[in-house]
Order: structure tokens, then sequence, then C-alpha cells
């Protein structure tokens, strides 16, 4: 929704595409609003307000001479789409509406648009009166079609239809079309790069061809962060990569290109052949504009890009950079005063305050490049004097990251608070140590006052009742104390302006989908960096890549809640709290979100996977369980994750990081009331096939 601000960094990109010598300039899916605009792409306002600032673009004359590939959406004919604005100098030569749109997932542009379902054909659109003006003619060609230069051909595709079987580039290669650009909105989860990578290597292997991929970076106001990683992509080779995370707010990527290789590339018969007989034609646009020049001959310093080795980040390294990047996009465009996490000593937290301190890391190196954007972020974020900026992670940390232990004398060990001290002092945030006993014996003995009636702890002989209410005391008090450090410590510490802090939260995936978490406890904060990913190996990476030896101590620890009373013979475990391990709350994850499992179909899955009469090979580390033990195992999620639905629902906003992560706001709908499902039809359909699978195991013939 920053219209002007989207419009100054298209124009700062052409420009630098210019000076790097660029003929065809192409830019992210929906640019000029910005793609995650949801329900604001509804509004007439919006539609508008494009057409304004391309307005802008076409006056400018110094963006003149390249050809422009710009992403906004149109409404035509009373029909809203997401389309490409094909322009050249003040003029527009082609608007080009997306075919296939994203519909599953964290996407929803059918709710906002309505795809072009005319392929290869076309309309003329009415231009408003402002760009009538600029265009002299009152119509231009809306539709699928392409753009014919005296040296090339140039088609579009957009993001969505690159993932699709039958996608427009083969098509378009068919009929003579060398150049194809893509421009995409596409978010970031884990190896997603991989499966991009891959589409467009193998389409312009099976095609040749010349193929230019854009793609938003950063966090556009949402869940999602998009990782960029613009790329040009020759004959299955690519020839230019950009960074997948960056804190730069304008990024272009370029290559030269020899068209005779493509020609080249598509001379064997086999393609000729369905060539000529493929009846899919496009409508071409002709321009007079060239993409080459013969002025150029025989200039050595213009010679094609080579191949280069694609560069992928490990999976550690991704959460580090996305989380670190998103963080970073989320605190400055907040305008609040840093953030503030309330630190337990367990690996949870630790991972969500390592991930600052990623954040923090890349703002440094930023700094040490000489980004002004940064720079200026900083000196309003941290209070520094003479114009002095911090030198390393650590000083940024100590002014814009707070850490808050908040201990109960009977609950907490001293092994967590020394952990949490140990980890504050090695990334440099500002620590607070307290105890919350006088906040939960103030709501503990308001039971006792007006119902006349003391609630005990479980190892005290109370109830599960009890223990529940006891535990929910202590975490919602967490919560509230987490939320009055965040409004009070920037005036505290005398920091500049009057912006509070926001609370980060550290609900890992695996308890979120078992609903092993107090609804509005301390798993409430205003984003959740670690919502949707498994933890432990970011840890694991970050002690050595970050120089963190404290880090050790938070791999090693049992994961415990520590809302009960220590005793001798007595210490809360989470896994054996929620009945089953973290790498089975992973597993049933994927089964049910990625492998979209229900019930029935996880056990038969199941059986297999952790079967104990299985044939185990070396990559195989998984459980070993008997049919019935897998039985109870599916049943006692299911149940948990059944009754605990409520509280997906008022989930802390998480990074969405994952493809089996359960944010119910916008990736995972599902109902928040069942029917239960110890009665249910899918656990009477596990019982019966058990039945069989035992019946045929004491007949002596294995499954």
């Amino acid at each position: 929704m920053d219209f002007e601000g989207n419009t100054q960094r298209i124009i700062e990109s052409i420009k630098q595409a210019k000076a790097a010598g660029a003929k065809l300039r192409v830019g992210p899916e929906l640019e000029i609003c910005g793609y995650g605009c949801l329900d604001h792409l509804l509004e007439q306002d919006l539609y508008l307000h494009c057409w304004k600032m391309l307005e802008i673009l076409l006056k400018d004359k110094e963006l003149y001479d390249i050809l422009l590939d710009i992403g906004m959406p149109v409404l035509h004919r009373n029909v809203g789409y997401n389309c490409r604005i094909i322009c050249l100098n003040g003029k527009i030569l082609l608007i080009r509406p997306k075919i296939w749109p994203a519909n599953d997932g964290n996407y929803r542009e059918m709710r906002h648009f309505t795809p072009w379902l005319k392929p290869r054909e076309h309309e003329e659109y009415h231009l408003p009166r402002m760009i009538q003006k600029l265009q002299g003619s009152t119509h231009v060609t809306f539709g699928d079609a392409v753009i014919s230069t005296p040296d090339t051909c140039v088609g579009a595709e957009t993001c969505e239809e690159l993932f699709t079987p039958d996608a427009p580039h083969n098509h378009m290669s068919l009929d003579g079309v060398e150049v194809i650009t893509n421009s995409s909105g596409s978010h970031f989860t884990l190896r997603k790069l991989n499966t991009r990578l891959d589409l467009i290597t193998e389409a312009t292997k099976k095609n040749g061809g010349v193929y230019l991929y854009s793609n938003q970076q950063g966090c556009d106001g949402d869940r999602l962060y998009y990782d960029g990683c613009a790329m040009i992509v020759v004959n299955g080779e690519v020839v230019a990569q950009g960074s997948q995370f960056s804190l730069n707010d304008v990024e272009i990527v370029t290559a030269t290109i020899d068209l005779e290789e493509v020609r080249a590339y598509r001379s064997s018969k086999s393609r000729s052949l369905q060539a000529a007989k493929s009846t899919a034609k496009y409508h071409r646009i002709q321009t007079s504009f060239e993409l080459s020049s013969e002025e150029d001959d025989g200039d050595l310093s213009r010679a094609p890009s080579v191949a280069i080795q694609p560069r992928y980040h490990s999976p550690e390294e991704e959460i580090a950079l996305a989380t670190g990047a998103y963080m970073w996009d989320y605190l400055r465009r907040s305008k609040t005063a840093g953030y503030l996490v309330p630190l337990s000593g367990g690996i949870d937290s630790c991972a969500t305050a390592t991930m600052v301190f990623s954040m923090c890391r890349l703002v440094i190196q930023a700094i040490e490049d000489g980004n002004k954007q940064v720079i200026e972020d900083v000196k309003r974020l941290a209070q520094y004097n003479e114009g002095k900026l911090p030198k390393t992670p650590q000083e940024l940390c100590n002014q814009i990251f707070h850490t808050v232990y908040m201990g109960m004398s009977k609950q907490s060990s001293k092994e967590t608070r020394g952990r949490a001290k140990e980890l504050s002092e090695a990334i440099g945030s500002y620590h607070v140590n307290c105890d919350i006993d006088e906040v939960y014996n103030a709501q503990r003995n308001l039971i006792v006052s007006t119902l006349n009636f003391e609630p005990k702890f479980k190892v005290e002989g109370g109830s599960n009742t009890e223990n529940l209410t006891l535990q929910n005391i202590q975490a919602r008090s967490r919560m509230v104390t987490a939320y009055q450090y965040a409004q009070i410590i920037p005036l505290a510490r005398n920091r500049p302006g009057e912006g509070s802090l926001l609370v980060l939260g550290s609900a890992n995936v695996g308890e979120s989908l078992r609903g092993y978490l107090t609804k509005y406890g301390c798993s409430s904060a205003d984003i959740n960096p670690i919502g949707s990913i498994d933890k432990s190996r970011f840890i694991a990476w970050a002690e050595t890549n970050f120089s963190l030896p404290c880090l050790h101590n938070f791999l090693t620890a049992v994961p415990i809640a520590e809302l009960e009373p220590i005793t001798e013979t007595y210490v809360q475990s989470d896994e054996a709290d929620m009945g089953m391990t973290y790498d089975e709350l992973t597993t049933f994850g994927r089964l049910r979100k990625v492998n979209k499992l229900g019930p029935f179909g996880m056990f038969q899955n199941l059986v297999h996977q952790w079967g104990e009469d299985r044939t185990k090979t070396p990559e195989d580390d998984g459980p070993s369980y008997t049919p019935r033990q897998i039985a109870e195992k599916v049943k006692r999620f299911f149940h948990f994750y059944a009754i605990n639905r409520h509280k997906m629902t008022t989930l802390t906003p998480s990074l969405h990081c994952n493809d089996y992560s359960p944010d119910d706001n916008r990736f995972d709908l599902r109902p928040f009331l069942y029917p239960p499902f110890w009665s249910s039809w899918s656990f009477k359909k596990i019982d019966r096939e058990l039945e069989k699978i035992e019946k045929r195991a004491k007949g002596g013939v294995k499954k």
C-alpha cells in the first residue's frame, strides 16, 4: 500500500537497469501496490492510485529507451485482473492479464481477481482519461499477446503460471517467443528456491530460450517473507542470480544474452516439428524498438554472460536469514522501539532470541556495506551520539532487544535462570531478571477468597483441573508482565521517541498443533518468529556459525514448561505431558497438512513408516511401534488436535516457513468445533483395520 514508495523504488530500479545497459526491465508481481494488499485489492481507490503511479512512470523521460514490464491490477469491463503492463517510451504496448492465479495455501488470488479465461485471445481496453492523453489514443490491447521487436519476440507469464503443468511458456516457445519474463510474488518456505530453479531450468532446457525471473523481496505487511532471488536463465543454465535474503530496497540483476544461442539450441527436428504443428498462435504487437544493436558487434565488453553455479542456502541459513530480514522489515516499518522476548531458559525462547541476534548481524553487515536506508533506520531506532553507529551485533542488540526472565520460586530452576542470563550476555540484549510470585499469588488467592476453595498442584494432591488452573495463572501472568515491560522499558531507559516494544512469541509449531499452550498465555505476542519451524537444527547451526557456545546447553536440556513445582521425585516434562515426542509431532503435522491425511489415512501410512517389522535402511532413524501403539498415538494426536482447535484461531501471527504450519488465520483453514473424535467413524475405521492387521499377524501372514 506504499504507492509513492513503491513507485520511487520502481524508478530507481529502471535507472539502475539503464545504467547497466539493459534494454528490458522486469519487476515483481503487482509491484505498484505490493502483492500483499489482500482485501484492499477489492477497493476502487487502489485501482485509481495504481493508474496515477503508472502515469508518473510514463511521464518520466528518464525512463525511456528501455522496454518495461510493470505489475499492477487492472479493472477491465468491471472485472479485476492481475496484470502486466508492457510499456515503452511513455506508451503502453500491452496489458497482459494473469491466466492461472495462485489460489491455495497462503494465496487467495481468486478472492481478489478473475483469471483471464481466453488464452491467446485479446480485446481492446479503454484507457483512463489521464493515460489517454499520454497514449494519444483511447484504447490499447488487453489479453494474452506478445511483443515483437525487429530482433526478437518477448512474452510474459506471471508467478503461478510457471508452476502449472500446461505452462504458457511452452506454447509461447513453440510460437517463436525467445524471451519470456516472469513477474512473481512468491513467498519463502524452506527449500522453495530449489523448486523454482528446477522449474525454470527445466522449462528452458526443454524449450530453449531466455527466462527472466523477478520476485518481490521483504516483508509485505503480512505473515509472509518474499525471498527475492531474481535470476536470468538461458537454455537451462543460470547466467545471473540475485540475493535471496537482503535488506536492500532495490536490487537489479542483469545479463548479456546472445539470441543466436537460443536459435541454435532450438534447431532440433523434433522440436521444430512440434512448433510447425502447433496451433497455439499469439497475436504479436509490433514495435520498432530493438533489444540488440548492430553497433555492439565486435565489442568484447558485451560478450554473453557465462553460466554460473546456482547458489543455495542450507535450511538453517534460510531460517536465520529469512527471519532476520523479515523481523528488520517489521520493526522499521512498524515504527516501534524494538523487541522484547520472555526468555525462559528453554530452547523455544532461545531460538526466538537467536533470530533477533541474526537480524542484528544482517543490519551490521548492511551498515558496513553502506546501505543508506538501513543506516537511517538504525539512527532512528537506536540512541547513538555524534552520529556513531554500532560496530557489532551485540551493540545494536543492546539498544533494540530486551529479554525478561520471569521466574517462580518453586517452579523455576537455577539452570533455566542461568541459561537465560548467559544467552542474554552473549547476544548483548538488555536483560531483566524478575520473579512473578506476588502476581501469581494474588490471582491464586482470589480463588481462595471468593470461592472458599484452595487449588493445589497435582504433586500436592490436587486434581487435573486444579493443576491446569494454577499453570494457566502463571502463563497468563507472564503474558501480562511481558506487555507491561514492553510498554515501559523504553521510557525507563530514556530511549528516543515514544514507541513501545513489540513482544515476540516462542510457541513452536509442534505445541501449536497439539494445543500444548495456554490460550492468551505466554504464547500470545505480537509476532512469533518460530511458529512454523523446527528450531533444534537451527540452534545447532547457530552455535557454530554465530559463535555462541552457550547454545549447546539449550540443545541438551530436557524441554520443560516449569509451570509445576519441582520436587525431588518430579520435574515437569513437555513430551511426557503431551504423550508424544516433538519428532512425532513433526511427522503428524506433515502427514496432516502436506500429505492431506485424516486419522485413518495417517494410521495406514505410519504402520509402514513406524512399524516394528519394517525393513530398515541406513537413513531410517524413525521409531518402531506395534500397530496398536501407532493406532493409540494417532488417536491421541487427533483427539487433542480437535479439542484444542479453538486455540489455533488465536495463535500469534508467525512468519510462514513451512508447509505444515498450523496458522488458522491464513494458511490452515479447518473447523474449530469437532464432534468427539473418540467415537468418530475415522477411529472406528482404525480399530477395524487394526483388528485385520493383528489377525493376519496371529495367522503368521506378514502384512
